[in-house]
């Protein structure tokens, strides 16, 4: 049997930020797929990829007045969008990585006021007419990323294509699809890559491991024998 790698691309990206600073796209999908490739070493030998899963959204194509400066802002053509959009066309050319994207509902997004800046406000430190233009952000959310990781856990459970399914994430969304995948049999392990977890999820999984390199001098020998499985 095979081992499934499903990575929560959102987490993955902020986790990554958060470990190595912001690097190029290319940079990031070599990494990303290094890391999934250390994941399938065991001490008895390598385990089987059956494939790698990256759940993300398209970056968004919209266009909106900034609301302090009334420039109107064209989302995609944005560096973040650029950069994701790269990010995406090179996952998609390498072997065995399959892009599972949903989608942003900018029907719902709206300009936002960065927290700080807010309490500043609501103090009565600063007045609006001192927000700057980079003290407000558009704010969308995604939608059918969740759904698309539970669906398939579950599909890979239920037709047996795997009998280990590591997953990169770091909240709670995915206990119920944990919990059927180990109902069937399959060893359940995440990789929250070396981030904080809520207490109780410890029993919902059958293991954590992270083996992403903390600083480019470590080596992944190193990581992985900090991990716990």
């Amino acid at each position: 049997m095979a081992t499934a790698i499903l990575v929560d691309g959102g987490f993955f990206i902020r986790r990554y930020r958060a470990l190595r600073g912001k690097q190029t796209a290319a940079k990031v999908a070599e990494d990303l797929h290094r890391m999934c490739l250390d994941h399938l070493r065991q001490r008895n030998g390598r385990r089987e990829l059956y494939r790698i899963f990256f759940y993300d959204c398209p970056p968004l194509a919209k266009k909106a007045h900034h609301p302090v400066t009334g420039k109107l802002i064209d989302f995609s053509t944005t560096g973040a969008a650029v950069w994701r959009a790269e990010l995406h066309r090179r996952l998609r050319s390498l072997r065995k990585v399959a892009l599972r994207l949903g989608y942003l509902n900018d029907r719902t997004g709206c300009w936002r006021i960065h927290p700080e800046k807010l309490k500043s406000l609501l103090a009565g430190r600063i007045a609006v007419r001192d927000l700057t233009e980079a003290d407000v952000y558009y704010d969308v959310r995604q939608k059918g990323v969740d759904m698309r990781i539970g669906l398939d856990i579950a599909s890979m459970a239920f037709k047996r294509q795997v009998d280990q399914i590591i997953l990169v994430a770091g909240d709670s969304d995915f206990v119920p699809a944990a919990k059927l995948a180990r109902r069937e049999g399959i060893d359940f392990i995440l990789d929250p890559m070396w981030a904080s977890i809520r207490e109780d999820l410890h029993e919902h999984v059958d293991g954590l491991r992270s083996v992403i390199q903390r600083c480019p001098g470590d080596s992944p020998d190193a990581a992985a024998s900090q991990s716990a499985v």
